[in-house]
């Protein structure tokens, strides 16, 4: 039994990027295809889609890369663990590496990146950072 499926998405992105990978699979879940569409629209993801694949959805990541061939994906992190969860006030919304990165946010007002959450001013709980 998996006791962290979207640590297991990240370890999975970070790997196909560092394997030089054109896209990556995993089991889906909305919550995942939440925060790989908030990857997307930052720019990181090429593409984000649900695949029928042996009867399961499965989510597809499509790894971006630059023109020096490494992929934009430098590094990802996740924040909040199964044993530690981590939850920022609306005035606490964190800046990845000077506003280079960014940080997903699951709020009341569903998975936001961190520029979103500070507009719609609003908090919650630290996914995890990817710069």
């Amino acid at each position: 039994m998996m006791t962290d499926p979207i640590g297991d998405m990240l370890t999975r992105i970070r790997n196909a990027g560092i394997a030089r990978h054109s896209e990556t699979a995993c089991p889906s879940s909305r919550q995942k295809l939440a925060i790989a569409r908030v990857l997307k629209e930052e720019g990181f993801l090429s593409e984000a889609k649900v695949e029928s694949r042996g009867g399961h959805p499965t989510l597809v990541l499509g790894i971006r890369y630059g023109a020096d061939g490494l992929a934009l994906i430098d590094g990802i992190r996740r924040v909040s663990k199964p044993g530690r969860r981590v939850y920022v006030g609306k005035n606490e919304v964190p800046r990845v590496r000077n506003g280079l990165g960014t940080a997903v946010i699951s709020t009341s007002k569903g998975i936001l990146s961190d520029r979103s959450a500070r507009e719609a001013r609003v908090g919650g709980e630290v996914v995890c950072e990817v710069w």
